[in-house]
């Protein structure tokens, strides 16, 4: 099959068909390979800062949503906050200080080009395209042209006015997305230590970053009460039961 006729199939297929429990139909390893990638994420932005991933491929695109989401720093969070595409074509010659915590894990992941893009109606950001590559090198103007295409097509699929869209504005607050324990998380933390939504994210984030953790992993120890953060003036982050009480 032709480079061609697998964007087209992925094009017609991202209409999720009936039965299909995604808010994404098309192969995510398909339309990788149409746009000459080797992973390819979407993730949609949500309230408070937070983001969803909908739709990847395994390996090092999912892992490397997941460093983003877990450090706070990285391509899909510039391109959500500036609704404009950051491509780099080499990862190796990007200066350390752009993504300091990011950049080395990104490397050991094997990733050498990453290419993210807005998904965007005016100036909302709906959510983030993150295209990535072994090799290093920049992205040639016909592929260019193919991934605005899907790009066009995504926002398509996520402003559908099936049930996919009141699924995605619910994210927040559905166990049946990826990162709902985080967005519970981040809830009860705001809470225990009385400081807001973004904060709290931002405290979990931390304590995952300094415990070597995956971020899903420390919110879903939040969320049974293994874990607690309280509005200490010291601002260390208590496990519950060593020394502090629960919620």
């Amino acid at each position: 099959m032709s480079t061609e006729s697998d964007l087209t199939h992925v094009l017609r297929s991202l209409h999720p068909s009936r039965g299909n429990p995604g808010l994404i139909g098309a192969d995510p390893k398909l339309c990788a390979q149409a746009l000459l990638m080797d992973g390819i994420a979407v993730s949609a932005t949500t309230d408070g800062g937070l983001s969803e991933l909908l739709w990847s491929t395994a390996g090092a695109s999912a892992w490397l949503e997941d460093l983003q989401f877990t450090m706070g720093q990285g391509p899909a969070l510039e391109v959500a906050a500036t609704c404009k595409p950051v491509l780099v074509a080499d990862l190796a010659r990007l200066p350390m200080d752009r993504w300091p915590a990011l950049l080395p894990e990104v490397t050991a992941l094997g990733v050498g080009a990453v290419f993210c893009f807005p998904l965007a109606i005016g100036s909302a950001c709906l959510g983030t395209m993150t295209l990535q590559r072994a090799a290093p090198g920049p992205l040639p103007d016909a592929t260019s042209t193919d991934v605005w295409l899907v790009a066009n097509a995504l926002i398509a699929v996520l402003l559908d006015s099936d049930p996919q869209q009141e699924a995605l504005a619910t994210a927040a607050d559905s166990s049946d997305f990826y990162r709902a324990a985080v967005h519970q998380a981040s809830g009860m933390i705001s809470v225990q230590a009385e400081v807001s939504l973004a904060q709290a994210l931002l405290r979990l984030r931390a304590h995952a970053y300094r415990c070597g953790r995956p971020l899903l992993e420390v919110a879903e120890d939040v969320v049974a009460r293994r874990l607690a953060f309280h509005n200490d003036e010291n601002g260390p982050d208590n496990p519950a039961g060593e020394g502090t009480e629960g919620p």
